[in-house]
C-alpha cells in the first residue's frame, strides 16, 4: 500500500464525518425554520446538537484515544449543551424571570 492510499484511507472518514456534520446543521436550520413553534422541536435539535458532538469527540478529537477520565469530562461536556437547550426551551421565561431577580 503506497502513501497515498494510506492518507486517502484516514481522510475519507473524516471528510464523510464532515460532510455528516454540514448535512445535519443544515437539518437544524431547516428544522428551525420550518417547525420553530413545535413543542418536541428543542427536544430534536437537541438530540442533533447532542450527536454531532459525539461525531466531533470520536472523529476529531479522538476521545476513544484518551484516558477515561478524560472521555468522562468530554461526554459530560458533550451533554450539557444539548441539556441546556432542553432546559432553555421548555423553561426559558421562568429561567429568564429567575436569572433577572439575582442579576438585578
Amino acid at each position: 500500500m503506497t502513501t497515498e492510499h494510506q492518507v486517502s484511507a484516514v481522510i475519507k472518514p473524516l471528510l464523510l464525518v464532515w460532510l455528516a456534520l454540514c448535512v445535519l446543521t443544515l437539518l437544524s436550520l431547516a428544522l428551525g425554520q420550518g417547525f420553530h413553534s413545535a413543542n418536541w422541536l428543542p427536544l430534536l435539535v437537541a438530540a442533533i446538537v447532542w450527536f454531532k458532538g459525539r461525531l466531533v469527540s470520536r472523529y476529531f478529537i479522538e476521545t476513544q484515544l484518551a484516558t477515561p477520565f478524560i472521555r468522562r469530562v468530554v461526554a459530560v461536556f458533550i451533554a450539557f449543551a444539548p441539556l441546556a437547550l432542553v432546559i432553555t426551551g421548555f423553561f426559558g421565561p421562568s429561567i429568564a424571570h429567575w436569572t433577572s431577580l439575582f442579576i438585578g
